[in-house]
C-alpha cells in the first residue's frame, strides 16, 4: 500500500465541476487512509527552502540561546521545547526531537487574549537571526491560505456547499511547528522514537518533510507504512475533529515517526489547521442517518485542543 496523490490544482477553477473532480480523490483518500500527498499545490520551491533554511539556522544555535525562547516562558505553548519534552504516545518514553511552535500572533487587546483562552496571544521570537520571524510568518500565511482552499475541497468532498466550514473558521487557531529529529541513536530503547504514535488533534495538517524520511502511517490491518518523501507535495492527514465530523466515515490515522533511514537530522514543518475555538464539532448532516446515527456528542473546538496540550507534555502547561 502506497499513500494516494492528489492533484489540487483544480481547485482553483471557477467551474465547480472542476473543483468536484478534486473532491472527489480527496474523499476516497480520506475515506481509505486518511492521509494523501497533494501535488500542484501552487507553493514555490524557494518558498519550502527557505523555511528549511529557517529551520535549521534556529536549531543550529546553542541550547542557551534556545532556551531563551522556551515554551516554559510562554503562558500559551509558544516558542522552544528541547529533545524529549512531549510524549505523543503515552506507553513510550518521551519523544525524540526538538521543536519550536508559532501561532496566530495577537496582542493584548484581541478580544480572545482578553477572554484568556489556551492557545491565544503573542508569539515569541529569537533575537539576533535577521528574517527568520518574516520568513516564518510569510510561510504561515501561506499556508493558512492553502489550508483554506483544501478546507473548501473538503466541504465539497462531502456533498456540502464549498463555504460550509468557513464560518468556523474566520478567527482560526492554527499552529505552525517545527521539528528537528537526531538520527535514531543506535542503541535507543525500543520504546523511544523520534515521535510515539498518535493521531492528530484538529481539522487538518499540512506536513512539509525533507528528504529524510522516517514517517510511518499505520494501516487498517495495523501495519506501518512508509511515507516516502516525494519532491514538490505536501502530506495531508486528517484529525480527531474531522472523524468526529463525518462519524468516522473519514479516517484520522495513526502515524509515527523513527528517523532511521538517512543516518542524518530529519526536518519536518507541519501546519497545524484548527478552527475558531468556541466551534462546536458534531456530526455532519451529510454523514448521519436513521440508519447511521452520529456516534459521538458535540465538543468544543478549543477545549479538545487544550486538553491534548496538557495531555501529552510532562510539564503541566498554562492552557
Amino acid at each position: 500500500m502506497t499513500l494516494p496523490i492528489v492533484d489540487i490544482s483544480g481547485l482553483k477553477s471557477n467551474h465547480l465541476a472542476t473543483c468536484q473532480s478534486v473532491a472527489a480523490g480527496i474523499r476516497q483518500a480520506s475515506h481509505e487512509v486518511g492521509f494523501f500527498y497533494i501535488k500542484n499545490h501552487g507553493i514555490p520551491q524557494e518558498t519550502i527552502q527557505s523555511v528549511f533554511a529557517q529551520a535549521r539556522r534556529f536549531f543550529a544555535l546553542p541550547a542557551s540561546i534556545k532556551e531563551e525562547v522556551s515554551m516554559s516562558h510562554s503562558q500559551i505553548a509558544r516558542g522552544y521545547g528541547p529533545l524529549r519534552t512531549q510524549t505523543l504516545d503515552l506507553t513510550m518514553k518521551p519523544d525524540l526531537n526538538e521543536s519550536f511552535y508559532i501561532g496566530l500572533e495577537r496582542d493584548d487587546n484581541d478580544p480572545l487574549v482578553r477572554e484568556k483562552l489556551p492557545n491565544h496571544g503573542a508569539n515569541q521570537w529569537p533575537e539576533n537571526l535577521p528574517g527568520w520571524r518574516e520568513t516564518m510568518e510569510a510561510y504561515f500565511q501561506t499556508m493558512s491560505e492553502l489550508s483554506r482552499t483544501l478546507a473548501r475541497g473538503l466541504a465539497l468532498s462531502l456533498d456540502l456547499d464549498e463555504t460550509y466550514f468557513d464560518r468556523l473558521m474566520d478567527d482560526p487557531m492554527p499552529i505552525l511547528r517545527l521539528l528537528r529529529y537526531p538520527p535514531h541513536p543506535i542503541d535507543a530503547p525500543a520504546d523511544e522514537i523520534g515521535c510515539g504514535s498518535h493521531t492528530d488533534w484538529g481539522f487538518l495538517t499540512i506536513l512539509l518533510q525533507d528528504e529524510a524520511g522516517g514517517l510511518e502511517v499505520r494501516n487498517a490491518d495495523g501495519a506501518w507504512i512508509y511515507a516516502e518523501p516525494i519532491a514538490d507535495t505536501f502530506v495531508i492527514n486528517l484529525g480527531d475533529m474531522m472523524a468526529r465530523w463525518t462519524n468516522d466515515y473519514y479516517q484520522s490515522t495513526p502515524h509515527r515517526v523513527i528517523n532511521n533511514r538517512s543516518g542524518k537530522e530529519r526536518y519536518s514543518v507541519p501546519f497545524f489547521w484548527d478552527i475558531n475555538y468556541h466551534s462546536v464539532v458534531e456530526c455532519l448532516p451529510t454523514c448521519q442517518s436513521p440508519d447511521n446515527p452520529s456516534k459521538y456528542p458535540p465538543i468544543q473546538a478549543g477545549d479538545h485542543i487544550a486538553a491534548m496540550y496538557r495531555q501529552t507534555y510532562k510539564k503541566p502547561m498554562t492552557l
